[in-house]
C-alpha cells in the first residue's frame, strides 16, 4: 500500500448527517485503491449542551470510538476530504479550530500541494451549502491546496444534486438521512480526488 494515494476523510458530525456522509466517502476512496483515514475533529462544545439535544447525545455516544484528527493525518495525506454541517452560512467552529490548530505545517509548507475537496449538510434547503464549501475552500487557499471540485464532470451524477463545488445534503433536521442521490455525488467526489491524487502522486 505504500504507493497507494493516502486520503484523509476529516470531518465535524454533531447529529450523525455529516458522520454518513464520511463513512460513504472513505468507502468510496477506499475503493478506488486508497489507503483511508477517517478521523472526527474535536468536539468543542460543552457537555451540558450535547446532553440537552438527545440526537447530539446520542450520535457522541455513537462515535466516542472514531480516532479524533491531529495534524499528523493532514500531513500523511496526499488527499484531504473535509465534512462540516453548516453554521450560519459557514464552517462549523469545531472545524475551523481544527484548521486553525495547522498553521506550523503550514508554515513548514506541509499543507500544499494536496488535493481538497468537501461535503456539507444543512438543515434546510439553500441553508448556506454553497457559501460553508467556498468558506472552507478560502483556508485551502491559504494552504496552498489544489481544490478538485466535482463540477459538472459526472452529469448524470451532478445535474441530479446540482452541486458543483463539492457534495451536500438537506438533512430537514436529522428526519432526512444522506441516501442514493447524496451517495452516489459523494462516490463521485472521492473517486475524482482520488484519480486527481494519483496522477500528481506519479507526475512527483
Amino acid at each position: 500500500m505504500s504507493d497507494a494515494v493516502k486520503v484523509a476523510v476529516i470531518y465535524y458530525s454533531a447529529t450523525g448527517s455529516v458522520h454518513t456522509m464520511a463513512e460513504r466517502a472513505a468507502a468510496a476512496a477506499e475503493k478506488a485503491g486508497a489507503e483511508v483515514r477517517l478521523r472526527r475533529v474535536a468536539e468543542l462544545a460543552p457537555a451540558e449542551a450535547i446532553a440537552s439535544n438527545e440526537a447530539w447525545a446520542a450520535h457522541a455516544a455513537a462515535t466516542a470510538d472514531v480516532e479524533v484528527a491531529t495534524g499528523d493525518d493532514i500531513d500523511w495525506a496526499d488527499v484531504v476530504l473535509f465534512g462540516t454541517p453548516t453554521r450560519y452560512g459557514n464552517i462549523a467552529a469545531q472545524l475551523k479550530q481544527y484548521l486553525d490548530t495547522l498553521g506550523p505545517l503550514w508554515a513548514q509548507g506541509k499543507l500544499a500541494d494536496k488535493v481538497y475537496a468537501a461535503f456539507t449538510s444543512t438543515g434546510t434547503k439553500r441553508g448556506g451549502q454553497e457559501t460553508t464549501l467556498l468558506a472552507l475552500y478560502n483556508s485551502v487557499y491559504h494552504f496552498g491546496g489544489i481544490i478538485v471540485p466535482p463540477g459538472y464532470t459526472d452529469p448524470a451524477v451532478k445535474f441530479n444534486d446540482g452541486n458543483p463545488y463539492g457534495v451536500s445534503h438537506v438533512s430537514f433536521n436529522g428526519a432526512n438521512p444522506p441516501a442514493d442521490e447524496e451517495f452516489a455525488a459523494l462516490d463521485h467526489l472521492a473517486t475524482r480526488a482520488v484519480t486527481i491524487g494519483k496522477r500528481l502522486k506519479a507526475g512527483a
